[in-house]
């Protein structure tokens, strides 16, 4: 009648579902079980025992593990790590040139100022390398160090073509010796730091950060102004900010060592992040030859030359006339009156490829075989191209003044 009633005949389905009953209700309190049971064990597994967490942290020290090891590098930290051991090795140099007043009465000005590097401690003296230009028309040069402390320096030796100068001061007060690296090694990407002192000894030991931007560039010199190149510069290109009184100062890597010595930068309004050090594995030798005889001599051929890398291909053959096999030399601009180049005939456009059967691909070649391994007085056997004809001629070399 619509409800429920016991004296309803019996459910013949009733039976059936009692028997499903008791099974669910087990299966209900194994799965507890299990859990009650699993649980803690896989906290536990996540959790590691402080042996089996030591043993694997071994294991991804030593390499044995499976999986790749990663390193992470704080480079921040290292940089402010390097400035700190490196500064107290820059140091701030002044040019301090002799002036009469109305009086007549001499005294010394300050003419200018830069930055050094302390490279070498010796006998009791240090030695300093910055910037000829620097030092250059200077009557007495002082050094301030890292803890402005004031030395007088004796100036050992100068050089105008590579920009370099020693100088020499007694140690005792000296507390850093600059590590030398090798700017060969370097590559363009990695990161670089200059410090010095841009502006003057107001902004001492500043730092500034960037990567190296290029290798073996060169730079043209017309020191005599006379719109003609006298030398072309072998640099290190670098954004890194470098300012006038950085001039002498630490181009360093990451690891600290010096690759470089802050020489310039391009001065136009509409460049930014260009400037230059000097390469240390070319600035090596010449400071070892300024310590030992205060000046550099160099072979000296008497022409203007540039990479052939700089001209445009189309050039190679519509003017140059060299034949395909040529694949790099250096050509000539000018070459200088009564020279060794010009008594041998040596012409205008001519491309040198070998000295001395030694290739020459560029102005580093040439540059490295003509100072590194000729001397004065030594006859070379130049090999170049003139009108897409093959040539060879000897030159002997002289003195460059």
């Amino acid at each position: 009648m619509g409800y429920y009633n016991d004296h309803y005949p019996p459910n013949p389905h009733r039976k059936k579902r009692r028997n499903w009953l008791l099974p669910v209700l087990l299966g209900v309190i194994i799965g507890i079980l299990l859990v009650v049971v699993a649980v803690p064990s896989v906290l536990n597994s996540n959790i590691m025992p402080d042996k089996w967490a030591t043993e694997q942290k071994s294991n991804e020290n030593d390499g044995t593990s499976g999986a790749g090891k990663s390193i992470n590098v704080d480079v921040s930290s290292q940089i402010t790590e390097v400035v700190g051991e490196v500064s107290p090795a820059v140091v701030g140099v002044t040019n301090i040139q002799n002036q009469s007043d109305f009086w007549q009465q001499q005294g010394g000005t300050e003419a200018g100022s830069g930055s050094g590097v302390i490279y070498k401690e010796e006998d009791g003296d240090a030695y300093v390398v910055t910037n000829h230009h620097v030092i250059e028309g200077a009557d007495t040069v002082e050094v301030v160090l890292f803890d402005d402390s004031h030395i007088t320096a004796d100036l050992v030796g100068s050089d105008l073509f590579s920009d370099l100068a020693v100088l020499k001061m007694d140690s005792k007060q000296v507390e850093k010796v600059i590590e030398m690296g090798s700017s060969d090694d370097v590559k363009v990407g990695e990161p670089a730091i200059a410090i010095g002192n841009p502006l003057g000894l107001m902004f001492s030991g500043s730092v500034t950060q960037g990567v190296i931007s290029g290798k073996q560039r060169t730079i043209p010199q017309d020191f005599n102004q006379d719109g003609r190149a006298d030398w072309q510069a072998e640099v290190i290109q670098t954004d890194a900010a470098i300012n006038p009184g950085n001039s002498g100062g630490a181009l360093i890597n990451i690891e600290g060592q010096l690759i470089g010595i802050n020489s310039m930068k391009i001065n136009q309004a509409a460049v930014e992040g260009i400037g230059f050090a000097i390469p240390m594995d070319t600035a090596g030798p010449i400071i070892d030859e300024l310590e030992k005889t205060g000046e550099v001599k160099r072979p000296y051929l008497g022409v203007e030359i540039y990479s052939l890398d700089e001209v445009p291909q189309t050039e190679w053959k519509n003017t140059l006339n060299l034949p395909k096999e040529v694949e790099g030399g250096v050509y000539v601009w000018s070459v200088d009156p009564l020279s060794p180049a010009d008594q041998v005939g040596l012409e205008r456009l001519d491309v040198i490829t070998e000295l001395d059967g030694e290739e020459i691909m560029n102005m580093i070649d040439l540059r490295k075989i003509l100072y590194q391994e000729k001397e004065i007085g030594d006859d070379v056997k130049v090999t170049y191209y003139r009108d897409g004809e093959k040539k060879e001629t000897t030159i002997k070399l002289g003195v460059q003044e």
